[in-house]
């Protein structure tokens, strides 16, 4: 039986059970809690990683240009010569910079002297909230330009309703449907524009944190628990035994 009757006609568990309970929680906790570092090990290694890339020399566009895929050269600096297909502009909603909601806008640039298009994350820009279909004063230069930013990934999904993937205003982008969309050969992943605020746009793009506290706390937490399982298996099975029987030998009438 799991259980037997104490002196005071209470149940009790038996003490094996009880070891056996205590020993896979404290495992079980201290394993999690290991699990937890080592994922804030990740984090840091991967923060480190992405520095280091910030901290390299610009890609040569020319590389950019005719490259099939750019994500070996994510988080690079890069500056593009070229034109801007003002055609191909999406503004992405409900994306916030500094708190505020807006745009992310997105526009296809076509590099000097490349075969391929590759998308660029120009800036935020805020919403007009009585007229929800009116597009913000974005300026688009024509000719060639040159623009300043780092390589990164296609623009973050949200979550979207049916009959938001198309139009100007868009929930998402989804790079291989916008390629067939448009007919243009783009670059996986994207360029998000950096420096001073200009042509309606805003690019105090947040930095990406390694995000280590979070996996500290929970390891904390999960090494706090299994102190606390092995303290209660300790207090239950020793130490409260062994004062009942004092107490019982002290006032052996009581």
């Amino acid at each position: 039986m799991p259980a037997r009757l104490s002196a005071n006609g209470m149940k009790t568990v038996r003490p094996w059970l009880a070891g056996i309970a205590a020993a896979i929680g404290i495992a079980a906790t201290l394993a999690l809690g290991a699990w937890q570092l080592g994922r804030a090990h990740q984090k840091i290694a991967l923060h480190d990683a992405i520095k280091e890339q910030k901290a390299l020399p610009a890609v040569d566009r020319r590389l950019l240009s005719t490259t099939g895929n750019i994500k070996e050269l994510l988080h690079r600096q890069v500056v593009l010569r070229g034109s801007w297909l003002a055609a191909h502009t999406v503004f992405l909603d409900n994306r916030q910079m500094k708190g505020r909601p807006g745009f992310y806008v997105v526009t296809a640039f076509q590099p000097e002297g490349g075969t391929v298009a590759v998308l660029v994350q120009r800036g935020w820009a805020p919403r007009n909230f009585i007229d929800r279909q009116k597009l913000p004063p974005v300026e688009t230069p024509s000719g060639v330009v040159e623009v300043s930013g780092r390589i990164a990934l296609a623009p973050a999904k949200l979550y979207e309703f049916d009959g938001g993937s198309s139009g100007p205003i868009r929930q998402n982008l989804d790079l291989p449907a916008f390629r067939t969309e448009t007919g243009l050969a783009l670059l996986d992943g994207s360029v998000q524009q950096t420096g001073p605020a200009s042509e309606g746009l805003l690019r105090d793009w947040p930095e990406a944190s390694s995000g280590v506290e979070k996996h500290y706390g929970y390891a904390f937490q999960w090494w706090a628990l299994s102190g606390l399982i092995a303290s209660l298996y300790a207090w239950f099975q020793f130490i409260a035994p062994r004062r009942a029987r004092r107490a019982r030998r002290a006032f052996p009438h009581g």
